[in-house]
């Protein structure tokens, strides 16, 4: 067991520099009004109420003063205060004096650091002890945002700086390197330049598939259809829109209700719009009597979901309202729960090495908030820590981070240029199936309650393919791929025989395009390179008389000529082995 611990010293060093952002602004602007200022995930931000915005090329003043501060080795010191100090402090300070308020209302204590004599600011801590701690040449500041004052779009948007920061020069660079490969495979640019999907105004974060998209869309669902059949679960679909009394029951109403989507109804019904597939589940299991002959009673379903995310939050494919999980809620008795979290991981595999990710497993237990007892909790994550550990694969714990209702195995995934993302999960739930009181009959003739073990293996489809596209920069694998192959004619007069090769392509269940003749040769070449096309095939006198096609592979050039049906071969058995 290993529970995951940030670089204190690293994110000390990124908190002196945000306050050391803060002291700079407020130097440069002294009417400036603070927000908050902490770290983040490689770096830090400070949000800031100006009377004139920042622009990107104030960001190198900004940074050389900073440098200049550090040089000067302010010391960072921290002390409590009560809070008629801090309000004094903070007088001219409006969203300060609204933290210590809130502060006060929660009745925590009150700490400010001082940078040096320069700069105040309420604040827990931790920090650098001198700022000659911090590599003058190990931060940088990167871009502008907009931040609604605690995250509310009602309240005043205040205007966020962002910055990065290392413990090395050397550390920085690799980011930056990094970030501009990221922004290279961006899954939002790609994602237009591939036709797959689009966003409208009129449905924010509710995304538009368009043709080429459907079908890998469809290649997903296709393939998880055929592994999870094998294996005997059952794909049911259920309603979109369910009584409030069914969220009440199975306690997401009290826990989720803010961020679904609602219908009040003139009948005075009030429906909530399906953001999760479990009540549903538990109604089709409580459809008729059960026995522990069924079990592992196995419900699939990719029924579209939606789910009322902030405005400030959507962000392409990775944050959306509405998505379709790969979803499934697997009803078992409590001496079956460690042998399926076996065949779950192996799924888990079977779908991970397929794409070629590597991943490792995260432990959630139990939240603040949370159903049930604390006894109950405790054996739940108790064998869990054992299946984990049982099944060799690299995990940690992060406590607290459980559902309200089971403690988690979450998967995270590492993509092709090393960032981590969180995809699927694995949950397991004493609490709803008691809620709705579900039964069945044991071997001894006793009715028992069952256990759910909730899990989904791409996650939400609509973020796997936005990180799938980001994986494989758009150049996604044979089996895939909305285009597989693209015929090109030489010249118009070779058409026909290019519609011939397209024809028997289709035939044999490959996804074909035609490329008209009407651009030059380099020009169809380009654009079939440009669209990530696997095999480009080309036709002319040649290959006419022969019967044959000349072949260009994506990444390796070419291939040489081939006959149709040995290519058809090749490319299925490309498919067949990767599938």
């Amino acid at each position: 067991m290993r529970e995951r611990k940030g670089n204190k010293s690293l994110e000390n060093i990124r908190h002196t520099l945000a306050h050391l952002l803060a002291s700079t602004v407020l130097e440069k602007h002294p009417k400036t009004k603070l927000g908050i200022g902490p770290t983040i995930e490689n770096g830090f931000y400070y949000d800031f109420d100006l009377k004139e915005s920042l622009t990107p090329e104030d960001l190198p003043m900004l940074e050389k003063r900073m440098r200049e501060l550090i040089k000067q080795d302010l010391k960072v010191t921290g002390s409590k205060v009560t809070t008629i100090a801090a309000r004094k402090l903070f007088k001219d300070q409006p969203y300060k004096l609204d933290l210590i308020k809130d502060f006060v209302k929660e009745k925590k204590q009150l700490t400010v650091y001082k940078l040096g004599d320069i700069f105040s600011d309420l604040c827990k801590g931790g920090h650098v002890k001198g700022t000659k701690e911090i590599d003058l040449d190990a931060f940088k500041l990167t871009h502008l945002a907009g931040a609604y004052w605690k995250g509310d779009e009602n309240n005043t948007q205040l205007q966020r700086v962002y910055g990065v920061a290392f413990a090395s020069r050397k550390e920085l660079d690799e980011y930056l390197v990094q970030v501009a490969e990221a922004e290279r495979r961006d899954h939002k640019k790609l994602g237009a330049e591939l036709e797959l999907f689009m966003f409208h105004h009129t449905s924010p974060g509710m995304p538009y598939w368009l043709p080429k998209g459907v079908i890998l869309y469809n290649e997903l669902v296709r393939f998880w259809r055929e592994e999870h059949s094998k294996r005997s679960y059952q794909e049911i679909v259920s309603p979109m829109l369910n009584k409030k009394e069914l969220y009440i029951t199975s306690g997401h109403y009290d826990h989720y209700w803010p961020e679904m989507f609602v219908a009040n109804m003139e009948d005075g019904e009030e429906y909530g719009v399906k953001a999760m597939n479990c009540p549903n589940a538990m109604v089709v299991f409580d459809s008729k009597p059960r026995s522990y002959r069924d079990f592992p009673f196995k419900l699939s379903d990719t029924d579209s979901l939606h789910r009322y995310e902030r405005s400030g939050v959507l962000n392409g494919l990775l944050r959306v309202r509405e998505f379709r999980q790969d979803d499934a809620h697997v009803f078992v008795s409590e001496e079956q729960i460690e042998s399926e979290y076996e065949e779950i991981f192996k799924i888990i595999e079977r779908f991970y090495s397929i794409f070629d990710m590597k991943y490792e497993f995260r432990l959630g237990t139990r939240p603040q908030s949370f159903m049930g007892d604390v006894k109950t909790w405790n054996a739940a994550e108790k064998i869990l820590e054992g299946v984990l550990k049982k099944s060799g694969k690299k995990y940690f714990i992060l406590k607290g981070d459980g559902a309200f209702y089971g403690p988690k195995v979450d998967i995270l995934m590492k993509d092709a240029i090393g960032r981590e993302w969180q995809m699927g999960t694995i949950q397991l739930d004493f609490q709803q199936p008691k809620r709705f009181k579900l039964k069945y009959v044991a071997k001894d003739g006793k009715e028992k309650t069952p256990i759910v073990i909730h899990r989904v293996i791409y996650g939400s489809l609509e973020r796997f393919i936005g990180i799938l596209i980001e994986h494989y920069a758009g150049a996604f694998p044979l089996w895939i791929s909305p285009v597989q192959a693209r015929v090109i004619a030489i010249g118009e007069k070779f058409q026909g025989y290019a519609q011939k090769i397209t024809d028997e392509l289709k035939a044999a269940d490959l996804r074909v395009e035609l490329a008209e003749a009407n651009e030059t040769l380099g020009k169809r070449i380009r654009e079939a390179e440009t669209q990530k096309i696997p095999y480009i095939l080309i036709v002319g006198d040649k290959e006419e008389q022969a019967g044959t096609v000349a072949v260009r592979k994506r990444g390796k050039g070419d291939l040489g000529t081939t006959t149709i049906s040995s290519l058809i071969k090749s490319l299925q058995e490309e498919i067949t082995k990767h599938n």
